[in-house]
């Protein structure tokens, strides 16, 4: 043990955060000891806050502080095309890399049978909900280019078509098993602008 065991816990909490290493989480601690306390503070009751008011938009399941969130808010969005995206952090991608300006619906995850993933715990319900009741016209399918990603989009296209609306996938430049949170401004904002049809195959 170099320092104090009060040092090793602080690295060891901020391990936990997503591609976060030990030795990136001993940078921020030493960098969290050094500041000034006040600064150090701010932190804290920061993300104290955050944690405190944070809760899932009841329209669209992204992150919120109010019972629906600022996208949901603003209605001079497009009501008519509703973009599907796996995460949160998919959003903040979307928003920071395309000129997309129609809503969003966040699934918090993938279908996944083997890990006990089913619709219920997408909030398909909710999704299905909104198809039935608002005016979509069409559905972008962002969830990740992964085997899970797909499997996901395929039911989605289905429960899109019982509701008589389109779908569409992103186009070029998602790579097979490519996150959306890790791909560049320009591919992302290319894959939204040269999105297409979604087709569904019969097996009748």
């Amino acid at each position: 043990m170099t320092f104090s065991k009060a040092f090793e816990q602080l690295v060891e909490a901020l391990t936990c955060l997503s591609g976060v290493g030990n030795k990136t989480a001993q940078r921020m601690a030493l960098e969290l000891l050094l500041k000034k306390q006040t600064q150090a503070d701010i932190l804290s009751k920061a993300i104290a806050h955050a944690l405190n008011t944070t809760q899932q938009c009841q329209r669209c399941r992204n992150l919120s502080d109010e019972e629906l969130c600022l996208i949901c808010r603003n209605h001079s969005r497009d009501q008519q095309t509703l973009c599907i995206v796996e995460a949160p952090s998919d959003v903040l991608a979307i928003e920071q890399s395309t000129d997309f300006q129609g809503q969003y619906f966040v699934l918090m995850g993938h279908l996944s049978p083997l890990d006990g993933i089913g619709p219920e715990a997408l909030g398909l319900d909710i999704l299905d909900r909104r198809f039935a009741e608002e005016e979509i016209k069409e559905v972008v399918l962002a969830t990740n280019s992964t085997l899970e990603g797909e499997a996901t989009a395929y039911f989605l296209a289905e429960l899109a078509k019982k509701h008589g609306i389109s779908t569409t996938r992103l186009a070029h430049g998602v790579p097979m098993g490519g996150e959306l949170s890790y791909i560049d401004k320009q591919t992302l904002s290319l894959a939204f602008r040269t999105r297409n049809r979604f087709e569904i195959e019969s097996f009748d």
